[in-house]
């Protein structure tokens, strides 16, 4: 009879649990003492729920400390492959407008692991042909895709995502501070750049795809020959690749009023 008893408290908790991310998929962000009135329990039982699927990043609290959203773990497990073909084909149209008219290099990138990894890309009309990214795992910390990717996140996540700072060029960023500092600037401006930091004679810059939510769910870039895109040209570029980007997000359902006033 025990372990009856301990069965149904298991699924009663498991069940309870699934109705946590429900509600949060609903509303997009809840505090414990809005979770523990919908559950109808304590708040130490909706606390002890929401902590352990904080555990496993299902959950992650919001820069308001009280509130939780959902968490990159649930991208990785159920928006692995269907959120890539999603992304990728919202995506799509979007980017070969976007190649043709900077005559760059556009790529889609979603974080994987502990990288960025390169889902579609679109080059332009340059006379050189682009390296073909499509499948490759390139480090978070020395591209344009990966700031993006790491900058909505909270510091120890990034932590733990990028464990170690290896240097590929002498511009890359090898100081965990400055990686800090630097995707809080990312965070604050919605685009990055990277001049040389993963080859010497690359330039990228890159801005956040959202999903409805309003999460980072991949990123976009423009990249090609630093030559071709000094300074004052990635001036030019920013404003085309972010209009580009929230584009495509209103495709996968984001819309900008919304999350600002949210």
């Amino acid at each position: 009879m025990g372990n009856t008893t301990e069965a149904v408290g298991g699924v009663q908790s498991v069940d309870r649990a699934l109705t946590v991310l429900s509600i949060l998929a609903r509303v997009g962000e809840a505090g414990v003492t809005e979770i523990a009135a919908e559950l109808g329990v304590h708040k130490s039982t909706a606390f002890r729920l929401v902590t352990t699927l904080e555990g496993h990043e299902l959950v992650q609290q919001t820069e308001d400390r009280g509130k939780y959203r959902l968490g990159m773990g649930l991208v990785r497990l159920a928006g692995a492959s269907t959120a890539r073909l999603d992304v990728v084909q919202e995506a799509r149209p979007v980017c070969r407008r976007l190649a043709a008219e900077c005559g760059e290099t556009v790529n889609i990138a979603v974080l994987a692991d502990h990288a960025a990894l390169y889902v579609d890309q679109v080059t332009g009309g340059s006379g050189l042909q682009s390296h073909n990214w499509v499948g490759q795992h390139i480090p978070l910390h020395a591209t344009s895709n990966g700031k993006v990717l790491l900058c909505e996140l909270e510091a120890d996540e990034v932590d733990r995502l990028v464990e170690t700072l290896p240097a590929y060029t002498e511009h890359t960023i090898t100081a965990r501070r400055t990686l800090h500092r630097q995707l809080a600037t990312v965070r604050a401006q919605g685009f990055a750049v990277a001049t040389d930091e993963l080859e010497l004679g690359l330039t990228a810059i890159a801005a956040p795809l959202r999903s409805a939510h309003g999460d980072v769910v991949a990123s976009m870039s423009i990249s090609g020959p630093t030559l071709r895109l000094p300074e004052r040209r990635v001036e030019e570029l920013v404003p085309v690749l972010v209009d580009a980007a929230d584009e495509v997000s209103h495709r996968l359902g984001w819309h900008r009023q919304a999350a600002v006033g949210g």
